[in-house]
């Protein structure tokens, strides 16, 4: 909600039509720049980076409104507890993500944070590509969780299983067409792996 409030703030100030909830998790993908093409931002007449450095100041002055979606941490738990390292990789540069994950004290639970050297959401695949071969893990002993279409993609270009949430940036809809398992809520992902479901 606070992407959809930031980005309808930049939309107006650009007489453009504003989005709801709905209207985001139907459009968000990667690359970005092009999300924000199909909201209507005319790149010849103003530069992506103005525009994207607009909206991830407005962002990052309110990321601390932000609350993680319930079963995180027992999530979080559950993989900690049974002795199995994790990782983070964002899409968010490094910068960012350590202002927002201070937020939440979190950190504790990761052998590795990694965020790209952009706030342009470039070089998530590549960063992963870098991480896959510093773990020495075989891909196949490596499960990706995220909430977008790109987490999948990169999964699959590493050789790795994915799960996928649909309380973040992506509808369930757009994210059952990948083929991964798909959860509405981070808590049901312990049944599943459980054998429950």
């Amino acid at each position: 909600w606070v992407f959809v409030n930031v980005m309808n703030s930049l939309l107006k100030s650009r007489n453009l039509n504003q989005i709801n909830l709905n209207d985001y998790r139907k459009y968000f993908g990667f690359p970005v720049i092009n999300y924000y093409k199909h909201l209507g931002f005319d790149f010849e007449k103003e530069s992506f980076d103005i525009s994207g450095t607009e909206f991830i100041n407005m962002y990052m002055a309110r990321c601390h409104e932000l609350q993680l979606h319930q079963g995180v941490r027992e999530v979080l738990d559950y993989f900690k507890n049974l002795g199995i390292a994790q990782s983070l990789v964002s899409a968010s540069s490094q910068v960012m993500l350590d202002q927002i994950l201070s937020n939440y004290d979190i950190n504790d639970y990761f052998v590795r944070i990694l965020g790209t050297d952009n706030h342009y959401a470039y070089g998530k695949e590549t960063l992963t590509k870098e991480w896959m071969k510093d773990l020495g893990f075989h891909p196949k002993e490596v499960l990706f969780i995220g909430d977008t279409i790109h987490d999948k993609d990169i999964a699959d270009v590493v050789g790795s299983d994915c799960i996928l949430v649909s309380k973040g940036h992506v509808s369930k809809e757009r994210l059952q067409k990948t083929g991964a398992s798909v959860f509405e809520e981070s808590i049901k992902i312990i049944d599943w792996l459980d054998g429950g479901n």
